[in-house]
């Protein structure tokens, strides 16, 4: 009888040759072979091939990680050149907005017969009428109304502890009430705490210049931008393949219009709060209306809850005049705010996307935190275009995908 094993051995060896057997031809068949032979085991391992790996093919160590050090390098230096740079960044987008805010004024110029040309200048002409009327009749009223309200403050303090709303405080909370408050009054009306909250005199003055030509850089520039906004979106849209140009001509009108709807819009209903708090402030007799006016203005730019802070801040302001016209300041202003929201902003942002609620919120949020009041202001029409591309694009390619 023949013994088996032979055969057994041989069937063995012959399962485990191929991983040592040496090749047949030249050299690039030898590694093809030595090659193709760890493939087939890291695919039966799940394991990635080793002809696909990069790190398995390093030949050169030390050059690659030169490269890699290199790119880090660059990568810190481009880092680095942004964080200078974002005082212009912070320009270029502020005037890139302003103008597409803009756009839909002119646009509606050049629907009557208007050249674009004469629109932008009839815009301009009338917006520098305006802010000038702004500055006459607010910035005067302005500081004297600051003036007068740290002058006043006393007054106002000992006016507020002989009110009702005091005595229940004091009952409720007990004598630590009217310590805090004569601490903020000594805190308020020493000049060095303001010049200290302000970084100094030296420190304002700097803060108002930069601020000051800021305004003007942004200006220049969102001229420029919306002079030359059909050319850009034309470069832009040539970037797109050629098939793709057309539906991406569509996306970036759509984009901007909805942009400068909701910031024209923003900007209008953030005016009509800012006049309905003048003469609010006015006729119920409370202090500062037009210093309260521009609190409302400035305040109902933030997207959402706009409204709602400035009702809040400006009701707890007006209970150092009384409870009473407080109470009727809260109570119409919160009328106000219904109208608002539901005939008002309808009617305004007929133009804008619409975007959920909570991405509102966040996109409000993250925004300010990043760029404070412009961030908060230009986050909601960026949120609503990546919202729209995402419509418009990757949606339509995923399920074109079976």
């Amino acid at each position: 009888m023949t013994d088996p094993s032979p055969s057994l051995g041989a069937t063995a060896t012959e399962a485990t040759q191929p991983l040592s057997a040496p090749p047949t031809a030249g050299t690039d068949a030898a590694h093809a072979e030595g090659t193709a032979v760890p493939d087939a085991v890291a695919a039966r391992s799940g394991e990635a091939p080793a002809s696909r790996t990069f790190w398995a093919n390093l030949n050169q160590p030390f050059g690659v990680g030169l490269f890699v050090t290199l790119g880090g390098l660059v990568a810190v230096a481009m880092g680095l050149a942004f964080w200078n740079l974002s005082t212009i960044i912070i320009y270029i987008v502020f005037a890139l907005f302003a103008a597409l805010g803009l756009d839909p004024v002119v646009q509606w110029f050049e629907r009557h017969k208007i050249k674009r040309a004469w629109g932008i200048v009839i815009v301009y002409t009338a917006f520098a009428i305006v802010l000038a009327g702004v500055l006459l009749l607010v910035v005067p009223a302005l500081v004297s109304q600051i003036t007068q309200f740290f002058t006043d403050l006393p007054q106002t303090v000992d006016n507020f502890q002989k009110s009702d709303i005091y005595g229940w405080l004091s009952s409720t909370f007990g004598p630590q009430v009217g310590t805090i408050l004569q601490q903020v009054e000594t805190f308020l009306t020493n000049p060095a705490n303001i010049a200290a909250i302000g970084g100094g005199v030296l420190n304002f003055a700097i803060n108002v210049g930069t601020t000051i030509s800021g305004l003007i850089i942004v200006l220049v520039l969102s001229l420029y931008f919306l002079a030359s906004l059909p050319t850009m979106k034309v470069a832009f849209n040539r970037l797109a393949s050629a098939r793709n140009r057309a539906k991406a001509a569509e996306l970036t009108e759509r984009i901007t219009d909805s942009i400068g709807g909701y910031l024209m819009g923003m900007v209008i209903l953030a005016f009509c709060n800012s006049v309905v708090a003048f003469f609010l402030h006015l006729f119920l007799g409370l202090p500062f209306p037009a210093l309260m006016a521009v609190v409302a203005f400035c305040i109902t730019l933030i997207p959402l809850v706009g409204s709602v802070l400035y009702w809040m801040f400006a009701t707890v302001i007006a209970l150092f005049t009384g409870w009473l016209p407080a109470l009727i300041f809260a109570v119409i202003y919160l009328v106000y705010m219904q109208l608002e929201a539901y005939v008002l902003t309808p009617k305004v942002m007929n133009r804008a996307i619409s975007v959920p609620g909570a991405l509102v919120v966040i996109g409000a949020l993250v925004g300010g935190t990043l760029l404070g009041l412009l961030g908060a202001l230009v986050a909601i029409p960026v949120t609503a275009s990546i919202l729209l591309i995402i419509k418009q694009v990757f949606i339509p390619k995923q399920d074109a995908k079976i």
